[in-house]
């Protein structure tokens, strides 16, 4: 199973490898795709994770036991599809192919799973659709 989520720690944590602890003691393949740290060292890492759900689970419980959050990246990224007009302005911000639009219909489409938390699609959209839990 791989996935992406957004973690969030505080500078209480800083100093810990959690990283190294995901990978060695719950065996979890982890790829940073994207990190922002503070001033006061609080920050945020957008990582897609790869494992069983068990350990998955097991992961989160060790990083909740740290004050750590781990929240999907689908739930990281807000969008009022039912206000959206489909003029496509986002689309030519969203490298990731997370957002398309096309033949047959000509709507836009949201595949979360493919997004990066980059934030270009924030100020792309002409409606401020869009909203990004990521960073501070």
């Amino acid at each position: 199973m791989k996935e992406k989520y957004v973690l969030e720690y505080t500078e209480d944590v800083v100093d810990e490898p959690i990283i190294y602890s995901l990978i060695k003691h719950f065996d979890i393949k982890v790829n940073i795709l994207r990190a922002e740290i503070s001033p006061g060292h609080e920050g945020s890492m957008l990582v897609e994770i790869e494992s069983t759900p068990e350990r998955i689970e097991e992961a989160k419980a060790f990083l909740s036991e740290r004050s750590v959050s781990m929240t999907p990246i689908a739930q990281s990224l807000g969008f009022k599809a039912e206000e959206c007009i489909h003029c496509g302005a986002c689309t030519a911000a969203c490298f990731s192919g997370c957002l398309t639009i096309g033949a047959p219909d000509w709507t836009l489409h949201v595949d979360r799973s493919k997004c990066t938390a980059c934030g270009l699609c924030v100020p792309a959209c002409p409606l401020g659709l869009f909203t990004l839990k990521f960073g501070n």
